[in-house]
């Protein structure tokens, strides 16, 4: 495409953005409308601490949740109540059914100590 006038390319993109923005919200599976703000959820949370490869096929480090994959996917973004930084579903586990999650914390007293908790999380965003 030849654009002649100063500017001229501003216009090009913006109009080719404009169907991105006036979208409408995505339909997710089963009919129900995906939300553009973070939903909260409460979730029964324990920590873990073994160290080696998550079944994403990362080393587990620090930020790395486990997940029921049928409620939050691999790859989602997770700000939890009273933990500092954004966590991300990248693990998951035999006994992580349901609305459970496991912190990964590099020391097992941390982890230990940790126990069982409800916590509230905020989805910020889920790979799609």
């Amino acid at each position: 495409m030849r654009i002649d006038k100063p500017g001229g390319m501003r216009l090009v993109i913006a109009l080719a953005l404009l169907p991105c923005i006036a979208a409408a919200p995505a339909e997710a599976p089963g009919g129900r409308m995906k939300s553009r703000h973070a939903r909260v959820m409460t979730v029964s949370a324990t920590a873990y601490c073994q160290h080696g490869l998550t079944a994403s096929g990362i080393r587990t480090q620090h930020g790395i949740v486990a997940a029921d994959t049928r409620v939050l996917r691999f790859g989602t973004r997770l700000r939890i109540a009273g933990r500092h930084g954004v966590y991300h579903v990248l693990d998951r586990g035999a006994a992580v059914k349901g609305r459970r999650i496991d912190i990964f914390m590099p020391s097992c007293s941390d982890a230990r100590n940790f126990g069982r908790r409800r916590m509230q999380v905020q989805v910020l965003s889920a790979d799609d």
